[in-house]
């Protein structure tokens, strides 16, 4: 199945400024919003807990904040529904008093009096195991950046290496300024979403990168711009299914997956779009910024192809006695 003709090449190109000027300004807002407000962090990193109930008729919201604010452990508990009116999430900063102290039990008695309901779930997480989390997850981050960063050097070049880098950090950035905008709190399903979508993103990159690679050796065209456009309109079919088909699912995630996956649809929601786009807008066009050269490159590959002829010929004589 092909949207777009086969042999027809698009001058995306063209419109490759209006992109970066553009994108890279909404990703130095998002850095912006990064410094200035931050993360919405959840228990994940933070530390405290929450405990989710699920009432048979609508919770009672302003009963159970009377209640709770009887009680030391909860005070400054935020109360609020979770996806529906008879569901409800209390976030507290505290957590137990000790071992033998079950959360559940507690609220159950506390909030005896407020309805029928049942403890859905109660998730700990300590003060000091949070931070621990928010420091591997941003490690995480980093290490699969710096190892993407020197397999496609290796693959590739250093400016095919630089490019995709900067594509990934622009994907991740304006991402993580949604986060923000939107008041998405940072947890553990999050980051696996960012995570997901680094390797989304640069794997959309690699497809085009190597559609570039192999579009120099074989045509005489020494304009880059010109090879970029036919090797993007090459691929661009199977980019919008691959993009399609995970939208879709990520869609449906999202509109029925309920409360507790919302941070995770949500996330890679804006990732696919965003990697799609940076992939063809973004990378591609950012090898001409870093001065990639079309006849610096043909030279490298004659080069190449001169020495492999030569040590050809030397193994002949070799073998042959002749040497």
């Amino acid at each position: 199945m092909e949207f777009f003709a086969q042999h027809k090449t698009y001058d995306f190109m063209k419109v490759s400024r209006f992109f970066i000027a553009t994108t890279l300004s909404l990703a130095l807002l998002s850095i912006i919003l990064f410094f200035a407000k931050g993360f919405e962090y959840g228990i994940d990193f933070s530390g405290g807990t929450i405990v989710q109930l699920k009432y048979e008729q609508k919770a009672p919201i302003d009963k159970i904040r009377e209640d709770l604010s009887k009680d030391k452990m909860f005070s400054g508990a935020l109360i609020s529904e979770f996806g529906s009116p008879e569901e409800i999430q209390i976030r507290f900063a505290s957590t137990s008093g000790g071992v033998s102290e079950d959360v559940g039990d507690k609220v159950r008695s506390i909030l005896s009096d407020s309805g029928k309901f049942d403890v859905r779930k109660v998730d700990i997480v300590g003060p000091v195991v949070g931070s621990e989390l928010r420091q591997k997850g941003i490690m995480a981050a980093v290490l699969s950046m710096l190892g993407i960063m020197v397999y496609v050097a290796v693959r590739f070049e250093w400016s095919f290496a630089v490019a995709s880098i900067i594509t990934l950090v622009h994907d991740v950035a304006i991402t993580s300024g949604a986060l923000i905008l939107f008041h998405v709190e940072m947890s553990l399903d999050v980051l696996a979403a960012i995570l997901t979508l680094i390797g989304y993103s640069i794997n959309d990159t690699i497809i085009i990168y190597d559609r570039i690679r192999e579009e120099l050796k074989s045509t005489k065209d020494m304009e880059l711009m010109h090879v970029i456009n036919t090797s993007v309109s090459k691929t661009l079919s199977r980019t919008i299914l691959t993009v399609l088909t995970v939208f879709f699912v990520v869609l449906t995630l999202y509109v029925f997956g309920g409360e507790i996956i919302h941070g995770f649809s949500f996330t890679m929601l804006l990732g696919v779009i965003i990697g799609c786009y940076s992939s063809i807008f973004i990378s591609a066009p950012f090898l001409k910024v870093l001065g990639f050269s079309v006849e610096g490159y043909k030279a490298k590959l004659a080069l190449k192809e001169k020495n492999k002829i030569e040590k050809e010929k030397m193994r002949s004589q070799y073998e042959k006695g002749t040497v």
